[in-house]
Parts: C-alpha cells; structure tokens; sequence
C-alpha cells in the first residue's frame, strides 16, 4: 500500500472538504457532531494555522484523509474518512511520520475504534493521558500552512 504510488498525500490544500466529507459520511451511518456551526468553527482554527488536515488522492480526486488541531506536541484527531480502500490508513500513517519526524509526544485519538487500534492506537489511563498532557502543551506549537512544510517536493507524496 505505502511506497507503491497509488496514492499522492497533501497537507492543508482541501481543509474544508476534508471536514465536510467526514461529517457527511458519518451522517447516514451513525450521525455525526460535524454540524455546520463545527465546521465553521474548524475552518476559522486552520485560517488561524491551529487544525490541519492530511488528504490522500488516488488519479487526482481526493479519496481518503483526516483532520485535527495541532497544540504544542499533541495533534488532537477529530475525524477521519476514507473512500478507497486503505486511504485514511494512508492519511493516518503518513501524519505520523511527519508528527515524529517534529517530535510530537502522541496523537490524540479520543475513541478507541477497532480501527485505530488496529494501526496501533493504545488506549492509556487518565493520569498518564493528563501528565503527558502537560508536558507535551509546553512546547511550541506548529502553526500555520502545513503544506509548506509537510511532504516532499510541492507538498506531494507519493505512496
């Protein structure tokens, strides 16, 4: 799946259509909290270089990605979604090598879903979750585009 070139990786180009296909296609399966007020809500986050997003393209049309809010050394997942196969593993996976690559402390996963776990997700207690935590909200945190400072040439990946 990775390193084959099916898939071309971007951060921050398609922000909003992200958000909006997250909410959309959790809507006609389990709802969603993804309500116009939240996604407007988000788009003002990443305008002030706060949320982000990964988008995975197959043949130029975006097929898969994820969005979050970045503080500090922690990226606070919101939602993924995928419509190709493997493609939010593809999203979920590339952030995290640019996350370690930036020394980020951990991605905040909120639920512990099958398929999180499945990549790798563990699921920690409170009091470990609060001193990291604090920890990892003292440093610095990187805002702005990330397209200008994610991926390789152009902000393209190919995997």
């Amino acid at each position: 799946m990775l390193n084959r070139g099916m898939f071309e990786i971007k951060y921050d180009e398609a922000f909003s259509q992200v958000v909006r296909k997250c909410g959309s296609l959790r809507m006609h399966r389990e709802g969603t909290w993804i309500t116009p007020d939240m996604v407007a809500a988000y788009e003002r986050l990443h305008e002030m270089g706060l949320a982000h997003s990964v988008e995975v393209y197959s043949k130029g049309i975006l097929c898969g990605g994820l969005y979050g809010v970045s503080l500090g050394g922690i990226f606070f997942g919101e939602s993924m979604f995928s419509e190709m196969a493997n493609a939010s593993k593809v999203a979920l996976i590339s952030l995290c090598q640019e996350l370690k690559r930036r020394n980020f402390g951990f991605i905040d996963c909120q639920l512990p879903t099958d398929h999180l776990i499945s990549m790798g997700a563990v699921p920690i207690h409170r009091e470990i979750y609060l001193e990291s935590l604090q920890g990892e909200l003292c440093k610095e945190t990187l805002t702005g585009d990330w397209s200008a400072v994610f991926g390789q040439s152009e902000n393209s990946q190919l995997c």
